[in-house]
């Protein structure tokens, strides 16, 4: 879908006065690529972080210093390991972990879908977790309109979700989507027209972010066949439907009022103004 698709279609739902989603419950669920350190086709993933990768400077990797491991630079900064010196405001986005954590407990009910073909797959790769069986993680997002592939790239992305969320994040997953959705529904909790508080971010994995030992990242990148599309989607259903099933059934006693979150959400602006204020 990409960036602006996401962000529009949001913006659109929070926008109609058809709708009053003061008290929803909103489960952004879609698929994405996954880091075969972490987890493997067909996987559940929740995040607490979400993390744009977009908005650095991008410099030829022929072109960069000496000790650069690609062209990637925080914007307004002269090192890849230097925190930005400048923020728009959407690169990270911190959601309520309590919550999340209550959503993994129901989603692990479920028994994944898998096939033979994500299996076979799967074999191609000679290390733990990617050459297992998919399993629920709490693991964070990485959302960039480009879609990459590789451990160049992936080393260097990793490093800057780090930067940017001081070491606390973990990157599992790769999409094009999430900070867009999350930026849109941001504005529409600052506007009282939604509860940021009550999102839930769900990726299952449809590929791997890096290619297996037999194959170039060109390669692995142009030519696959994505083979955990199928469990991928049908996981989406089989973890999904117990979150919205308990929140059907146990809506007065434990969703109505809010599960308050015990750590800070929303953006590195504190738009929300949730951060404890200094004295």
């Amino acid at each position: 879908m990409g960036e602006i698709h996401a962000a529009s279609s949001a913006m659109a739902l929070w926008l109609s006065d058809r709708f009053d989603l003061r008290s929803t419950y909103f489960l952004l669920a879609g698929i994405g690529g996954i880091n075969p350190r972490l987890g493997t086709l067909g996987s559940v993933t929740f995040a607490r972080y979400a993390v744009q990768l977009d908005l650095q400077y991008l410099v030829a990797e022929s072109q960069v210093p000496p000790g650069f491991p690609t062209g990637f630079i925080p914007q307004k900064s002269h090192r890849p390991d230097e925190f930005p010196g400048i923020l728009y405001g959407t690169e990270v986005f911190e959601l309520n972990d309590k919550l999340r954590m209550k959503a993994m407990q129901l989603a692990r009910h479920g028994v994944l879908n898998d096939t033979a073909a994500a299996a076979k797959k799967r074999a191609g790769y000679s290390y733990a977790p990617a050459n297992k069986s998919p399993t629920v993680i709490a693991c964070d997002t990485m959302t960039s309109n480009n879609w990459w592939s590789g451990s160049v790239l992936g080393e260097a992305f990793a490093g800057y979700v780090k930067l940017l969320t001081n070491g606390l994040a973990i990157p599992c997953t790769t999409q094009q989507e999430d900070n867009a959705t999350l930026e849109s529904l941001l504005r529409g909790a600052v506007a009282g027209r939604l509860d940021f508080g009550r999102i839930i971010l769900m990726r299952t994995a449809s590929d791997f972010a890096k290619a297996p030992p037999n194959k170039t990242e060109y390669d692995h990148l142009v030519n696959t066949e994505l083979e955990g599309f199928v469990p991928a989607l049908e996981n989406v259903y089989i973890a999904g439907i117990g979150i919205v099933r308990d929140v059907l059934k146990c809506w007065d006693d434990s969703y109505a009022a809010g599960i308050k979150p015990r750590n800070h959400i929303g953006d590195l602006w504190d738009s929300l103004g949730n951060l404890p204020k200094l004295p």
